[in-house]
C-alpha cells in the first residue's frame, strides 16, 4: 500500500505521482484524514523505515498524533533518531490487525485490518517547553489525569530524549472488514467460513513489587477505538 500524495522536492509544494497510488485492491484504499487519524490513535506502535548507511532499516517504536502531527520519541544514542534527525524521508506505518478471515479454501482466506502509511521528512522538537507539551499529550492519549501525579521531569531527562515530528500531509489507509469474499460454488461447502476477531487494547493494571498499599489505579483510555463498521469486502 502507498500513499496518494507526497511532498515535491519545492518548499510547500505537493505533488501525486504513480508511485503513490493504492494499486493493489484499491476499493480499501482510504485518503481522509479521519480514517488516517483514527488509525493513529487506535494504534500504540507504529514502524518507521528510513536509510541508514545506504541500507534500509525498519524501526518498532512509539508513536502519536497531535492534530495534523505525528511524534515519536527515544534516546539521543539511538540510531534510528540521529538518522531521522538528519533530514531524509522516512515512511511510517501502523498496522492494526482486527481479525483472521476465515474462507471455504486455502486461498480465499485473509484478515481484517487497518493500516496507514505516512510519508515525510521528520522534523525534531527542540524547545523544552514544546517537547514537555507533546510527551505530556502521549502520556495523557493511553492514561488521562496521569502527568501531573508523576514525579516532575528532570532537565537531565528532557535532555537525553529527541522528539521527532512529521506532519500527515502524505498519508493513505487501507481498511478492510466484513466477511470472506467467496465464490458461489464454494459457499455450499460443508466447513465453517466467518471471522475470527483479533482483540487489541489495554487490560487491567498489575501493580508493581513492592507498591505501596492503597495507591489508586491508573485511569486507561476510555474504549471506542474498535474498528470501523461496514461489510467492505476485499482480498486485501
Amino acid at each position: 500500500m502507498v500513499e496518494q500524495r507526497r511532498r515535491a522536492h519545492g518548499p510547500g509544494r505537493r505533488t501525486r505521482d504513480d508511485f503513490t497510488r493504492v494499486r493493489r485492491v484499491r476499493e480499501l484504499a482510504r485518503y481522509d484524514a479521519e480514517t488516517v487519524h483514527g488509525i493513529l490513535d487506535a494504534g500504540a506502535t507504529c514502524v518507521v523505515a528510513h536509510v541508514v548507511d545506504g541500507r534500509p532499516v525498519a524501526t518498532p517504536t512509539l508513536h502519536w498524533r497531535i492534530g495534523a502531527r505525528v511524534y515519536w520519541h527515544g534516546s539521543i544514542a539511538s540510531r534510528m533518531l540521529r538518522a531521522n534527525a538528519s533530514g531524509g524521508e522516512v515512511c511510517l506505518t501502523v498496522y492494526l490487525m482486527d481479525g483472521w478471515v476465515l474462507a471455504r479454501s486455502a486461498f480465499n482466506h485473509t484478515a481484517n485490518y487497518r493500516c496507514a502509511m505516512l510519508f515525510g521528512r521528520p522534523e525534531p522538537v527542540t524547545a523544552p517547553e514544546e517537547k514537555l507539551r507533546v510527551l505530556r499529550a502521549f502520556s495523557e492519549h493511553w492514561f488521562p489525569g496521569r502527568w501531573d501525579a508523576l514525579r516532575p521531569v528532570h532537565k537531565r531527562e528532557l535532555g537525553a530524549t529527541h522528539v521527532l515530528s512529521m506532519p500527515i500531509d502524505a498519508a493513505s489507509a487501507k481498511v478492510r472488514s466484513g466477511d470472506p469474499a467467496e465464490p458461489a460454488r464454494d459457499q455450499a461447502w460443508p466447513v465453517w467460513a466467518g471471522v475470527v476477531p483479533f482483540r487489541h487494547g489495554l487490560g487491567a493494571p498489575v501493580a508493581a513489587a513492592g507498591l505501596a498499599p492503597g495507591l489508586p489505579k491508573p485511569r486507561l483510555a476510555a474504549p471506542g477505538r474498535a474498528p470501523p463498521g461496514g461489510g467492505r469486502r476485499g482480498r486485501g
